[in-house]
């Protein structure tokens, strides 16, 4: 066993031992994507457990073991981690954490020594902090994650995507309520049987399921009405996490609103695509940007497919091409402005406007000085190039009230009703 020490924890490995007996456990983010991803592990020999834990219980044992000046998704995810382990649902000798890193100058690159050290603060120092990332920077024997696996975790996200995009364009206008939900328990457990069966997902079976999806959800009896359509972007943790946003998808839900939420690929995209930027920028590997290209054209591929399954049925609004919505902010902030979700918070805003998602929740945590300056720092000026966008900022942080950011969701939702009733 590694020393551990509360100041500077030693790393623990998760060997090839650790595999065959211990659970992962990896904090949740964006459920319907981690319910069909989830099985992909289990087929590669994992025994992975998504972590639900939510309340203030969970807030306030992150508050206790990291700084309150922390980022908010930081504190979530390590509230989530030891509070797992405090309740005695887990032998705590017997499980592992994962958390992704994407290796740029986000502070969720520098989660796993923070979480390291909350960890043994809280006297679990030796638990394994798995390193999820494609950047090498750390490695764990027993983590052997293949392209094999690789290329189905993307295909899971894809179909996540699906998923996410239809059932809200479908659930608030369903004549028989549960409809959506039946399809999406349906399709949940086709997915995920076909990974728990380790099948191929080659190009051919990706569209044929995605167009199967698709077809499903265009089969569901609607009632035609107008609705308020909202987008919401923002950091990524709070743009999907229901813990980390509050349930907003749920609350705009109750405000008889339609949500639109972009694709997680839209954003995998946007950080290969930027490696690409520095490169043309700073210069590079040849290597490296011959690795990422051939990663984006796959990338491209999946897109090409996703949007084509959704625009087959006319009642859909599928997403704008990637390289069309980066297209979107050419001569309005810079491409090297990567940070975070950098110039991508931007372009969702200018995306969704154009889609007819003009009222948009900029979901931003506290700490994340990058989405207050691509997302907040740019609403004025894309309202000045589109009119139409109805934007509000919402902070997310232990302090902030849910009552204090449901108001000022109701006050941009205010103003989307006077423009509705305007343009009769």
């Amino acid at each position: 066993m590694a020393k551990t020490s509360p100041h500077f924890p030693e790393r623990v490995e998760f060997t090839k031992e650790m595999k065959k007996d211990y659970t992962i456990l990896i904090p949740q983010m964006a459920p319907l994507h981690w319910n069909i991803m989830s099985p992909v592990f289990t087929a590669n020999g994992f025994n992975v457990e998504i972590l639900n834990f939510e309340g203030d219980e969970v807030v306030q044992t992150g508050l206790k073991y990291v700084h309150n000046d922390t980022c908010y998704p930081a504190l979530l995810t390590t509230g989530q981690m030891i509070y797992a382990l405090n309740s005695g649902k887990y032998d705590p000798h017997k499980v592992a954490m994962v958390i992704m890193q994407s290796g740029g100058g986000c502070r969720a690159s520098n989660y796993i020594h923070l979480q390291r050290k909350a960890l043994a603060k809280a006297g679990y120092g030796y638990v394994p902090i798995i390193s999820a990332n494609m950047s090498k920077m750390e490695k764990n024997s027993g983590f052997d994650v293949s392209i094999s696996m690789i290329l189905q975790l993307i295909a899971g996200m894809v179909y996540g995507d699906l998923v996410m995009l239809l059932s809200n364009q479908v659930r608030p206008y369903e004549i028989n309520k549960g409809d959506t939900d039946r399809v999406i328990a349906k399709w949940t457990k086709i997915l995920g049987n076909e990974f728990y069966e380790n099948k191929r997902q080659g190009f051919k079976k990706i569209a044929k399921n995605l167009n199967a999806v698709a077809k499903d959800f265009a089969a569901i009896p609607i009632k035609i009405e107008k609705k308020i359509k909202v987008g919401v972007i923002g950091e990524i943790y709070v743009k999907y996490s229901p813990f980390g946003n509050n349930h907003l998808e749920e609350f705009l839900s109750k405000q008889d609103c339609e949500v639109m939420i972009p694709s997680l690929l839209g954003f995998i995209l946007f950080k290969a695509d930027v490696r690409i930027e520095d490169i043309k920028l700073y210069g590079g590997s040849l290597v490296k940007k011959y690795g990422v290209n051939a990663l984006i054209k796959y990338l491209l591929k999946m897109e090409d497919m996703l949007i084509k399954a959704i625009s087959a049925h006319p009642q859909f609004t599928a997403p704008e091409y990637f390289m069309k919505t980066k297209a979107l902010t050419e001569g309005v902030i810079g491409y090297g402005n990567r940070m975070g979700e950098g110039w991508f918070l931007t372009a969702e805003m200018l995306e969704l406007v154009k889609k007819g998602y003009e009222n948009i929740v900029c979901a931003q945590p506290f700490g994340c000085l990058p989405c207050h300056v691509c997302g907040k720092g740019m609403i004025n000026k894309v309202r000045r190039i589109d009119p139409r966008a109805n934007i509000v900022a919402v902070e997310y942080d232990p302090g902030a009230t849910k009552v204090n950011q449901e108001n000022r969701i109701k006050l941009m939702l205010a103003v989307a009703k006077e423009n509705i009733l305007g343009s009769k």
